[in-house]
């Protein structure tokens, strides 16, 4: 029995350094930049942030792939959205990662897009959609937004949508009036 602690102690000894140097809490080593957009993505979170700068439709976003949800601040706006992420239409993680990788994809062309329309209710308590998502949208009101389906004939009024582009592959549409505003 002592012949079997021994090498465990070695190896717990040895290994415990190198499991130090791995912090996979941290960010995904390949934060970048895409055009006006600056990712940090959180691979162990299933998180990735988004900061657009671009001064026509600048806007912050976190893809949440663990709850499966978007949010958005619309500084054009100033609101917040948030959305169920639809997995069939929405970039995985690893899509992301490839896209900061300047990795070619063989799906999402930059046609691929999705409208979405804000609801008349107010998000509540955005601690429950957590932290990252609470501290972003904290000064600005909050509402959900409904993804429509491909075809639908909607009645909105074309300037009340926010563009929203999602590196070279998604883009979305966010329309209707935020009440209030």
């Amino acid at each position: 029995m002592k012949h079997l602690i021994v090498p465990s102690i070695l190896v717990a000894f040895f290994l415990t350094p190198s499991l130090a140097l791995l912090d996979i809490s941290d960010s995904h080593p390949l934060d970048g930049s895409v055009g006006t957009q600056s990712i940090r993505i959180n691979a162990f979170r299933g998180m990735v942030s988004i900061r657009d700068n671009n001064v026509l439709s600048e806007w912050d976003g976190i893809l949440d792939y663990k709850n499966a949800l978007l949010a958005a601040k619309l500084f054009s706006k100033m609101a917040c959205v948030l959305a169920k992420m639809d997995p069939s239409a929405f970039p995985t993680l690893d899509d992301i990662i490839k896209a900061l990788d300047h990795k070619p994809l063989k799906h999402y062309p930059s046609t691929h897009g999705l409208t979405y329309t804000v609801l008349p209710d107010r998000v509540k308590n955005l601690a429950q959609y957590g932290m990252s998502i609470k501290e972003m949208c904290r000064d600005v009101p909050t509402y959900f937004v409904q993804q429509q389906k491909e075809g639908s004939a909607l009645a909105i009024n074309p300037d009340s949508c926010s563009e929203v582009q999602l590196l070279s592959f998604l883009g979305l549409s966010i329309c209707g009036e935020i009440p209030g505003l």
